[in-house]
């Protein structure tokens, strides 16, 4: 089982600007970023796992595991990079895509701009056929009308074909045999079932997400192909896992099937290595700030367990605004996603105002500083100009960075247009970007009906731990954690996740009617899906099942999570279930409605390895005061001057220690900037954690 393993493991994380490795062995931990290889992704990961396994003098035939997440799947739905797909479809539904909800989610924006479907109406096609809501067939499917599509498919250059026919989730027979016949004529075409992806009810939303699923799935089942064949040149023959946005792992064949559910891997570890610190730190309310060099990521963790949702959306038109993107309905860890990275690039508006993103300069040709083509400011640029990143040691030497012409960048793109100082620019740029972080991190926290100061914010990433005591200023924080190796902190949350798999069925029934056999005899066959999945990754390992139900009242349009037993259900469970139901609904809305009809739309069944106990605090050491390593120059927008402000290496922080804001804290994969205002303390297991000073003690 991973998470017992005591042989090499290997974890890899492909961002939008680095790729993180990380290999853990015995009580050894190696960890490295490179920059990514984005017209071959697998090139930087070769290049991060050869030079890792050189560092930690580790063989590659005795390497366990490797775990791997991307972003390679939202990048690209977004920079819409993905196959030429078309769809077919029941007669009379060819536009589901483009009408949506029926609503806009600005109304009053005359110039409102929606998500531009996948795949344009030129490609979508239509057979006749129909199938109604409790999967009775009302009209047979029109086989030579499905045959009559393949020129118009072939003429239209199709190199994948979602099939999503109407109420397909409750008979997928017409879907199964529209793929049949297609299949014969496109040997080499993917073609994707709307039934197979996303098996419940609305249309909408299951035609999106196979369609999604359908447009990055040649992508990634070339990449994951071509990625296996380098790890096999180098030895590897390990066993290959892949990081879900549900939290879980999940096998290389399963997500070259259904690469849409690793849409939001990457922050998905990195939600799971905030939970774990949590635990062993005993903190029940933790907002993880996960910020890369081309997005920031923050979610919400109440009570050692992130927030789980079961559709989000991606390429959003308007930030923040619930239906401007692409609805997929997949099991997701709830999170907010912005544009700001250390590689987002920063502007003056036509109204002379400074603004961040969500464009990124990515690795390629990256911020002005890295010396590789970019001419325009980024985040980091701002940083190092401002004296908070130290050019010679940034992601551990392997790039040098170029002051100049970061200061050159910001001159001619903030400076110039705004009258400004290079350094007053750059802390334009920062406070623009850490205003929208605290903002979304509010909301966030208040849209759960949580406070955000209340919490403590768990940063990680290569750039989160330099914003994050701003962060704190803003919300009314009062305590940060700076993991160990926060730089690469998603990658080595993937190596905390448990192997697992998700199954959802749309099956309606009343309470009033209940019957326990088709809901078994539904869940047997999940059981029996996601069981093959885990098995595949984990075998031999104990694991563990959680039922669940999709409840509502009749007439509601939005259902509650209801926790089932993990058993068979009998006649006498119709009150088992509807106790359950009004205890959510309770917690969640203070009331029940008493003559009410309750019903049941979706069933979910999940099977996972048993999750990580829990690690205990270690003794915390020595509590002397440390020392500097030496002293940086860092910019004070307040008093318009520089500061010494002394500078500290991480490596030689014992347990124990205790230094005072302001103060940098550098390491190999990050930069850590303690405020002023605030004491920062490194606990047992080596975890910065930043106390704020009380006003009467300050």
């Amino acid at each position: 089982m991973p998470n017992d393993s005591t042989g090499a493991r290997l974890a890899v994380d492909i961002g939008g600007t680095f790729t993180d490795v990380v290999l853990e062995s015995a009580n050894n931990r190696t960890t490295l970023k490179v920059l990514t290889t984005p017209s071959a992704p697998e090139e930087g990961v070769v290049v991060g796992v050869t030079d890792v396994l050189a560092r930690s003098e580790v063989a590659a035939e005795t390497v366990e595991l490797l775990i791997h997440g991307t972003t390679l799947v939202t990048n690209a739905v977004i920079e819409r990079k993905g196959a030429v797909t078309a769809l077919v479809t029941t007669d009379g539904f060819r536009d589901v895509l483009e009408i949506g909800y029926e609503s806009r989610y600005d109304q009053y924006d005359v110039m409102l701009q929606k998500a531009v479907p996948l795949v344009p109406r030129m490609r979508r096609f239509t057979v006749a056929e129909r199938v109604d809501r409790k999967g009775n067939v009302v009209r047979e499917l029109d086989e030579d009308a499905v045959r009559r599509l393949i020129p118009r498919l072939r003429d239209c250059g199709a190199e994948s074909i979602v099939i999503g026919f109407l109420h397909a989730y409750a008979n997928p027979t017409h879907e199964q045999r529209t793929g049949e016949i297609l299949a014969e004529a496109f040997p080499e075409v993917s073609i994707t079932l709307s039934s197979d992806v996303c098996p419940e009810v609305r249309e909408y939303e299951r035609l999106t997400t196979a369609t999604a699923n359908a447009y990055v799935r040649p992508l990634m089942a070339s990449y994951l192909s071509r990625l296996a064949h380098r790890l096999a040149e180098l030895e590897l023959s390990c066993p290959v896992l892949l990081m879900t946005s549900g939290g879980g792992l999940t096998t290389l064949d399963t997500a070259k099937r259904h690469p849409i559910r690793l849409a939001e891997s990457g922050p998905a570890g990195g939600a799971i290595l905030a939970r774990e610190i949590a635990m062993e730190l005993g903190l029940d309310k933790v907002i993880s700030f996960d910020m890369g060099g081309t997005t920031a990521k923050i979610c919400l963790i109440e009570d050692f367990e992130p927030g789980k949702a079961r559709e989000f959306e991606v390429d959003r038109q308007a930030r923040f605004l619930k239906g401007s993107g692409l609805t997929l309905r997949i099991p997701v860890i709830e999170m907010v996603e912005i544009g700001a990275g250390g590689g987002s690039i920063a502007r003056v508006d036509s109204m002379k105002r400074i603004t961040v993103g969500p464009d990124s300069a990515g690795a390629d040709p990256g911020p002005a500083a890295y010396d590789r083509g970019g001419v325009h400011p980024t985040i980091t640029d701002a940083d190092i100009v401002l004296g908070k990143i130290d050019p010679d040691r940034f992601a551990g030497g392997n790039l040098t960075l170029q002051t100049d012409l970061a200061r050159r960048a910001l001159e001619t793109d903030i400076g110039e247009p705004l009258g400004l100082t290079a350094e007053m620019a750059a802390f334009g740029i920062t406070e623009i970007v850490d205003e929208t972080m605290s903002n979304a991190a509010r909301v966030h926290a208040v849209e759960q009906g949580e406070d955000a100061a209340e919490h403590t914010l768990i940063a990680f990433g290569g750039a989160a731990p330099l914003h994050v005591g701003h962060l704190a200023e803003k919300l009314g924080v009062s305590r940060i954690v700076i993991p160990t190796n926060a730089g690469v902190g998603s990658a080595i949350g993937f190596l905390r996740a448990p192997v697992s798999y998700e199954v959802v069925r749309s099956m309606h029934m009343s309470l009033a009617a209940f019957h326990p056999e088709p809901i078994n005899r539904v869940m047997s066959e999940m059981s029996q899906e996601a069981l093959g999945i885990v098995e595949a990754g984990a075998p031999g390992a104990d694991l563990v099942e959680q039922r669940q139900a999709y409840m509502r009242y009749r007439g509601q349009g939005h259902e509650i999570v209801v926790t089932l037993p993990n058993r068979p259900l009998d006649a006498t469970d119709e009150a088992t279930l509807r106790t359950a139901f009004d205890e959510e609904y309770v917690a969640l809305y203070m009331r029940v409605l008493p003559n009410a009809e309750v019903e049941v739309l979706t069933w979910a069944l999940t099977i996972s390895t048993v999750p990580r106990p829990a690690e205990k605090p270690s003794d915390a050491g020595t509590s002397a005061i440390g020392d500097p390593a030496s002293a940086r120059n860092v910019y004070d927008a307040e008093t318009d001057r520089t500061l010494s402000v002394p500078l500290y290496w991480r490596p030689d922080l014992v347990p124990g220690v205790k230094l005072s804001g302001p103060a940098l804290i550098v390491e190999d994969e990050t930069t850590s900037f303690v405020p002023a205002g605030f004491d920062a303390r490194v606990s047992g297991s080596g975890h910065i954690v930043m106390q704020r000073i009380p006003e009467n003690d300050a």
